[in-house]
């Protein structure tokens, strides 16, 4: 099946989209969302997010705190970077431990993105964000995002953008301490790759046609986004710029694909 492609625009978004994309026609398109039909629930989103200035600093819960709210499990996600311009960064956690009290009282301030740890943005670069990590894209950046597709999110600080803040709530869900490095693995640029993640989702980078990679893997839900190339899922040809899904591997043909990230949820 071919996800239905969504502009959205966001007040940080970018007013010029890659050809794959279309005109932005005068609008700021900060994210491509991809929608199944409502008879399917997906388990997870995969979007493509373009910023011209700076993303609220935000957190999301873990399993443990947003089912206390009535919600199915937390939100882990990660970012694959498509293209960066030079001095791009993005904030993953803390420079160094602190206290919740100075955390809290920087955000209150304005001065939080001093604590942050703010990092270089290359195109290839990938980042695994675990929940509870306290984070931030900086503008100049076009990225592919897959999360946990749960609707939750808090906002810490907004650079005065008349957003609602939650300051309480992401105190108590954030994570007092530097990001670790193994989130960031080194992607090589032109081979099949299984791509680090947390136990919520898989993730691959595959080059050519698939390989064991992928045939070791029983999942319930494939994602499949084409960086180059085309991919057909269920006789429905993907192209860059697009989504498809399916329930099993069998579905997909990678016969013409160059690039793709492939996502799935393993039960």
């Amino acid at each position: 099946m071919k996800l239905k492609r969504k502009l959205v625009e966001k007040p940080w978004g970018q007013e010029v989209l890659p050809d794959i994309f279309g005109a932005a026609n005068g609008k700021k398109i900060g994210e491509v969302w991809f929608e199944a039909p409502k008879a399917i629930t997906l388990q997870l989103m995969t979007k493509y997010l373009f910023t011209s200035e700076k993303l609220s600093i935000q957190v999301h819960p873990n399993d443990r705190q947003a089912r206390r709210l009535g919600l199915p499990h937390g939100k882990a996600e990660c970012w694959y970077i498509l293209d960066a311009k030079p001095g791009a960064v993005l904030g993953l956690g803390l420079k160094k431990p602190v206290s919740a009290t100075k955390l809290r009282t920087a955000a209150i301030l304005g001065e939080i993105e001093q604590l942050i740890e703010w990092k270089p943005a290359q195109k290839g670069d990938f980042f695994y964000v675990p929940p509870g990590t306290i984070h931030a894209i900086g503008p100049g950046i076009s990225l592919v995002e897959v999360q946990q597709n749960v609707d939750v999110t808090y906002r810490i600080y907004d650079y005065g953008r008349p957003r609602e803040l939650h300051l309480e709530e992401a105190m108590a869900a954030i994570k007092l301490s530097p990001y670790d490095a193994k989130y960031n693995p080194e992607i090589p640029t032109n081979e099949s790759f299984r791509i680090p993640t947390g136990s919520a989702f898989e993730l691959f980078q595959i080059v050519g046609t698939v390989d064991q990679l992928l045939s070791q893997i029983a999942a319930k839900e494939w994602q499949v986004i084409p960086l180059e190339g085309s991919i057909n899922v269920r006789g429905k040809l993907i192209r860059a710029g697009e989504c498809g899904i399916c329930p099993q591997l069998s579905d997909i043909d990678f016969s013409k694909n160059k690039k793709s990230l492939v996502a799935c949820i393993v039960p």
